[in-house]
């Protein structure tokens, strides 16, 4: 029977561990890794795929941690520190997506991607819309999903904004902390955004009053298989203005430059 999201290549790494018989070949407790790189919650509804990626990333030095639905996602997220989910949008019950912008409401550094359908790019634009770090269409190499997954978790660790300095941005009616990595409203408040969202926004305050084109804010993320015109840009600015802009129907802060971009306005004038 065809896999749907894996690849062959993601079961053929499992058989290399696995004995004449099938079974699996398990370390002893003297060779486990004592040092984990970080926890990852694999959401999916296939008990299959949740059981060979968690193999296959506890074979490169990950805690794993599989769950069957969004609510059991949900429980586990509150019962323990995640650093990054892997959600598939299509699941029985509450999807996916709904699930990530519960994940992003509630915990601001937690790392999203989201395991959608290669030819549906509706998925891919609303899973970023409701705060996904990144997408990876299926199927998928599971050699690109593991890239995938160290370069969102060094875009979103608190250790790769470390040497920063303590740079404080106001952008509206926030606060931009780039040094912390944080996003503050008037109240001292933290509000949630995505690792995307932050790079977006320190973009701006690093050029306040020239334009930002759309090329330049989809190379931001680096995608490159991205058209220019994908409305995912205009979605991420509509998204960034409800939370820093204080009448986000009339923007002053993050405008609109005809034919040029988007463009930070310090002072909002």
């Amino acid at each position: 029977m065809d896999r749907d999201i894996a690849t062959q290549a993601l079961y053929d790494s499992r058989s290399h561990s696995t004995g004449a018989r099938g079974t699996r070949t398990r370390e002893k407790p003297a060779e486990r890794k004592a040092f984990v790189r970080a926890t990852i919650l694999i959401v999916d509804d296939e008990p299959d795929v949740r059981e060979v990626l968690e193999e296959y990333f506890a074979t490169h030095g990950y805690a794993a941690i599989g769950a069957e639905s969004a609510e059991a996602a949900k429980t586990i997220a509150a019962e323990r520190p995640i650093d990054l989910a892997l959600v598939d949008i299509h699941m029985p019950g509450e999807d996916g997506l709904t699930l990530a912008r519960h994940l992003r409401e509630r915990y601001a550094k937690l790392a999203i991607i989201m395991l959608t359908s290669a030819s549906t790019v509706v998925d891919r634009v609303v899973g970023l819309e409701v705060g996904a770090d990144d997408y990876v269409p299926k199927p998928f190499d599971p050699r690109e999903l593991m890239a995938r997954v160290k370069s969102v978790l060094r875009r979103t660790s608190n250790d790769a904004h470390g040497d920063l300095g303590a740079e404080r941005v106001r952008i509206g009616h926030c606060v931009l902390d780039i040094a912390a990595h944080r996003l503050t409203d008037e109240n001292g408040n933290e509000v949630a955004i995505s690792s995307l969202e932050f790079d977006l926004l320190k973009a701006f305050a690093e050029s306040p009053n020239r334009p930002l084109s759309r090329e330049r804010i989809l190379n931001l993320h680096q995608k490159q298989d991205w058209d220019p015109f994908d409305r995912s840009v205009d979605l991420r600015i509509m998204r960034l203005r409800k939370k820093i802009e204080p009448d986000p129907e009339h923007p002053r802060f993050i405008r609109t430059i005809r034919n040029e971009g988007y463009m930070f306005v310090p002072d909002g004038r």
